[in-house]
């Protein structure tokens, strides 16, 4: 029997955040604006769409996927990198976390999928460590991927758990530099934002030399938040755009989460790093997040910059760090660039429906860039200088014929005292 088609009502073209002329940020993004601007990150993904209609458990309708991204390219179990990480509400999980906040230390891909499939992207994952490094399990330690999930059962049948090993080993073996797919892709593909389409989205930072010079990105897979919540470069989009969408039927119980990534080519610590991550927390709440009480808010970064081996005849390893007097420009870049990335999230996303006939619409670009442009965020032409009457001319000094001794003695630079009578003068 041939399944339905999901249908597509809103044709309307997408593009990202900085086309809607928000202002984000003082920092400029890097060549591709994406997690994959810091040297040697990639990026791949594996979407599954199937069916549309009522929800047949293990039947579908299906609407998620898988997202993998890889610190190291792909060497990460033998050069290793440091991480660290913030949970700011922990109704989530990524597995792998306690260790990894324990050691510090990043040795496996990072995945995103859904939260029933956490275990069988675990599993895959660790089928494609151990066959990509034979010795795990024996001459190594063993290893616990890094997976993060978020709910996408409103359009997704998630108890069926689609996700399987290909897909993972899809989302592996395409994995790239360059520009990253946003929206309904990958692990996003079932996500919702502010009751709008949401999904996978990504911006970056590039520090001035002054500064540094560092690059840093970040990957958000965003699914938290009512309509109302909803702010875009600080303007009330959601409550603007809420009557409007008053008699769409909306989720009312999965409401969470997202999932951050940082990555970063600067020198950090795994504490560095973690402060950093709760600055990931503070774009998040600019988004329009209240961190609710089923929603998670889980961040993880790791830094490019030193490579930790995993077997060395050394008895000790050196680092570089940045002076945490320095910090600070990375803080503002990565609330920068989270806020941007949760805005493409949205902004590529198209709108769907999923299970049940569930439906999210794509947040409606036209609409949010007429409002931009009415608001005082539009950039606008600086003010001609005031016009001024020129200063009245100096008076003109007295010639040296007209003066009288004291004032041309003093045109000249000779003192005016009196000086004192001879004798015979009256």
């Amino acid at each position: 029997m041939k399944q339905a088609e999901p249908r597509v009502y809103n044709t309307e073209k997408r593009f990202r955040a900085r086309e809607l002329g928000l202002p984000l940020g003082r920092f400029k993004p890097g060549k591709w604006n994406a997690i994959t601007d810091v040297e040697g990150v990639l990026v791949g993904h594996s979407t599954i769409i199937r069916g549309a209609g009522p929800l047949r458990r293990g039947r579908g309708p299906v609407r998620t996927g898988v997202t993998a991204i890889l610190p190291n390219e792909k060497n990460i179990f033998e050069q290793r990198v440091t991480g660290g990480g913030f949970v700011l509400n922990g109704a989530g999980e990524v597995s792998g976390l306690t260790q990894l906040m324990e050691w510090g230390i990043i040795e496996t891909p990072i995945f995103l999928t859904n939260t029933l499939s956490v275990g069988q992207v675990s599993d895959a994952a660790v089928e494609w460590m151990v066959n990509t490094y034979p010795g795990i399990g024996d001459e190594h330690d063993v290893l616990i991927p890094l997976v993060g999930e978020c709910d996408d059962s409103w359009l997704n049948d998630v108890a069926g758990r689609h996700v399987r090993a290909e897909n993972v080993s899809e989302a592996l073996q395409t994995a790239s530099s360059g520009p990253v797919a946003e929206g309904s892709v990958g692990g996003g593909t079932g996500m919702i934002c502010c009751d709008f389409k949401a999904g996978i989205g990504t911006s970056s930072r590039k520090l001035v030399p002054a500064l540094g010079g560092y690059t840093l990105g970040v990957l958000v897979m965003s699914n938290f938040g009512h309509m109302r919540d909803l702010r875009v470069a600080g303007l009330p989009i959601g409550p603007l755009l809420e009557p409007r969408y008053g008699h769409f039927t909306k989720r009312f119980e999965s409401y969470g989460s997202i999932i951050a990534v940082v990555a970063t080519d600067a020198p950090l610590s795994s504490h560095q790093l973690g402060r950093i991550s709760k600055r990931v927390a503070l774009a998040i709440g600019r988004a329009g997040s209240i961190a609710a009480h089923g929603s998670g808010e889980i961040i993880l970064a790791f830094s490019t910059a030193n490579k930790i081996p995993r077997t060395t005849q050394k008895m000790i390893y050196h680092m570089k760090l940045l002076l945490d007097q320095r910090l600070n420009p990375l803080y503002e870049a990565s609330i920068e660039a989270t806020e941007e990335a949760i805005l493409n999230s949205l902004c590529m996303a198209r709108d769907m429906e999923g299970a049940n006939g569930n439906y999210a619409p794509a947040l409606p670009l036209q609409e949010v860039k007429e409002i931009v442009e009415r608001s005082a965020l539009k950039p606008r032409p600086p003010p001609a200088p005031p016009t001024r009457p020129p200063p009245p001319p100096p008076p003109e000094a007295p010639r040296v014929a007209e003066a009288p001794p004291s004032a041309t003695r003093g045109a000249e630079g000779m003192m005016t005292v009196p000086l004192p009578k001879t004798s015979g003068e009256s």
